[in-house]
């Protein structure tokens, strides 16, 4: 029965067959026309175009210094953007929602989210290298391949793919559209606030938010693993709980087997219960009655197979003689006292 159970612990669920859901046109057209937007910016930093002119004239008017009563709003409006604190916020919300609906998805869509926005926006910046305005070095260059990590803006691509989640993850159409509407004002506004304090230059934020959005139209293609990664951490659960449910209460090999006695003992065992069962209940007599006295008299012990009388139960049966008793025919030998 053991080996039965642990047979079919050790025998997992397969996981469903899910198939990759088809993106519709319209899906397809955006993303395309995003990508087409996300290489034209890059290509036009690479040539030194007009964009990075753009650049140059938006970072020499320098806007912090023609709104100073924004800054300390902004510097706080900012982290908005943050990888850190946004993660842990739209986390915490996710987890809540994990745990009503008793699923895994809101969770793993931010993570899968998460991870392609690392991989994908910090290989860009480390291949490109641009520098930040504070660190440009001469007047109208693209700053490319100097060292820096600021082409696109992180902050920007991070709150298109934070907030978005939100919108994507929402179950009707009207909270999908209201979560679109804040989830772009938020990135739009981080994306300036960056341009503003003077971190980034607006081609950052432009190549930032095309980012983010491709991130958030790439996530169908990635529901099918999502589903199985599901299934997988669910499968594991129950065998971890089925598994420490048999170790709490194991299945015995076998039925218990009878205990076995001597032949004597279960002789007298059932002899005297079946003596006690036959025998009538004698009513209670008051002491010194004559029928009381005479019942004790004529009381005896239940008799072993072979006559062998059976002692009470508490009572010592005395030690058989030594000696060679008397034979047969001969009178008995007086008991004397001593």
């Amino acid at each position: 029965m053991r080996t039965d159970i642990f047979a079919r612990l050790d025998r997992e669920p397969e996981p469903p067959k899910i198939e990759a859901p088809r993106m519709s046109r319209h899906r397809i057209a955006l993303f395309g026309g995003t990508l087409a937007f996300y290489l034209a910016i890059v290509w036009a930093v690479l040539i030194t175009s007009w964009l990075v002119a753009l650049d140059w004239k938006v970072m020499l008017f320098r806007p912090y210094q023609q709104w100073p009563e924004l800054h300390p709003f902004l510097d706080y409006y900012v982290v908005l953007g943050q990888r850190g604190p946004t993660a842990v916020m739209v986390a915490c919300w996710l987890g809540w929602r994990s745990w009503r609906q008793h699923t895994l998805r809101p969770l793993l869509v931010l993570g899968t989210s998460l991870l392609l926005l690392n991989v994908t926006v910090g290989a860009v910046k480390l291949g490109l290298g641009r520098l930040g305005p504070h660190y440009a070095t001469r007047i109208g260059s693209a700053e490319m391949f100097a060292g820096g990590d600021i082409f696109p803006s992180g902050h920007t691509a991070n709150a298109v793919v934070t907030w978005g989640i939100l919108a994507y993850l929402a179950t009707t159409p009207r909270a999908r559209r209201y979560l679109s509407a804040v989830s772009a004002t938020v990135s739009l506004g981080v994306g300036l606030t960056t341009v503003y304090i003077g971190t980034h230059w607006l081609s950052d934020v432009l190549l930032g938010w095309a980012a983010g959005l491709l991130i958030l139209l790439a996530l169908p293609w990635f529901e099918p693993l999502i589903t199985r990664t599901e299934h997988w951490v669910f499968a594991m659960r129950e065998r971890w709980r089925q598994r420490r449910g048999c170790g709490a209460a194991p299945v015995p090999d076998a039925a218990p087997q009878p205990v076995l006695l001597p032949q004597s003992m279960a002789t007298d065992g059932l002899t005297a219960e079946a003596e006690a069962k036959a025998a009538p209940a004698e009513p209670v007599r008051p002491a010194g009655h004559p029928a009381a006295t005479r019942a004790r008299a004529h009381s005896g012990h239940p008799a072993r197979p072979g006559g062998m009388p059976v002692a009470a139960a508490g009572v010592r049966r005395p030690p058989p003689h030594t000696e060679r008793g008397p034979r047969a025919g001969s009178p008995a030998r007086p008991m004397t006292g001593g």
